[in-house]
């Protein structure tokens, strides 16, 4: 298959590219820029200039393969409405592209919003949702698109990792404190973002329309476990924080840090036969590069 890929040179697309090539499939990478164009070339990728606010070169890019992964989103989480506006468009503009074939889209959403008070699974829909991409994802299945969800975990981790954990990380340091909210039993699923590569090379060769699938290889770590490790690597103390003292402490990640949000993945696994296999996030804090940047 010729794969569309969004994304492509970010740190989740980047290793899917390279699980798709290593399949056989051919790639069609977006790049938003030159440094982004020479990173898809050196991988063998095909490059397609574009960006998220483009929708015409989203459009280009759908129609010119036999099926689409959408991974890029503009991460500001100070403005997060219109980061989730221009996802909406984006995934709109390429489920128009695809509309009455039978190629796939794959859309990335999040595993926040369930409140269920038990790991969240594939069958269950969210309260509330962080990102918008899955009730556009669905909407689009609705209407005769073959689009699935990919929820990937809060940590998706490996080298190179700029996300959430990396984050706490770089708070600590410059607070002098590893902390968690209240008691830190608040759980965050994980994946190895090689895991989730094969898991989005799965969905799209197996996936069905409307379907939703887990990235999550570990179902839940408790945030005190997380701070504890950060802590132990930095050597600094490990606190909790008030509720109402986590804006202060965690900036913009407040509205993360306190999100209790297990999942597990045992429906996924059965329906397309994705067993991770890489090292689990509490093992790659410990004996990866995360505190040697």
């Amino acid at each position: 298959m010729r794969v569309f890929v969004t994304g492509a040179s970010g740190f989740v697309g980047s290793a899917i590219v390279q699980e798709l090539l290593g399949a056989g499939h051919r790639v069609l990478g977006l790049a938003r820029s030159e440094e982004s164009a020479q990173v898809l070339s050196a991988a063998g990728a095909e490059v397609h200039r574009g960006s998220l606010d483009d929708l015409g070169s989203l459009q280009r890019g759908a129609a010119a393969a036999d099926g689409v992964i959408h991974t890029a989103y503009n991460h500001n989480f100070v403005e997060y409405e219109a980061a989730g506006q221009t996802d909406r468009r984006a995934i709109e503009a390429l489920g128009k592209a695809l509309a009455g074939s039978e190629r796939p889209l794959i859309v990335t959403a999040g595993l926040a919003g369930f409140n269920l008070g038990r790991p969240a699974t594939e069958d269950d829909s969210p309260a509330a949702s962080l990102r918008m991409s899955e009730a556009v994802a669905m909407e689009l299945a609705a209407q005769g698109v073959r689009a699935m969800v990919v929820r990937l975990a809060a940590s998706v981790h490996d080298h190179n990792d700029h996300g959430f954990v990396p984050t706490l990380i770089n708070i600590a340091r410059q607070t002098g404190e590893a902390a968690y909210v209240g008691e830190g039993y608040n759980c965050w699923p994980a994946v190895h973002r090689l895991d989730a590569a094969r898991l989005y090379r799965l969905a799209l060769e197996q996936g069905t329309a409307g379907a939703r699938y887990h990235g999550a290889a570990d179902e839940g770590i408790p945030l005190r476990d997380i701070a504890a490790i950060i802590g132990r690597h930095l050597n600094l103390p490990v606190v909790s924080k008030k509720p109402e003292e986590a804006a202060g402490h965690f900036g913009w990640m407040a509205r993360f840090v306190g999100l209790d949000m297990p999942a597990s993945s045992a429906l996924t696994q059965q329906r397309l036969g994705w067993h991770p296999t890489q090292p689990g996030l509490l093992a790659d804090l410990e004996h990866g590069d995360y505190f040697s940047k």
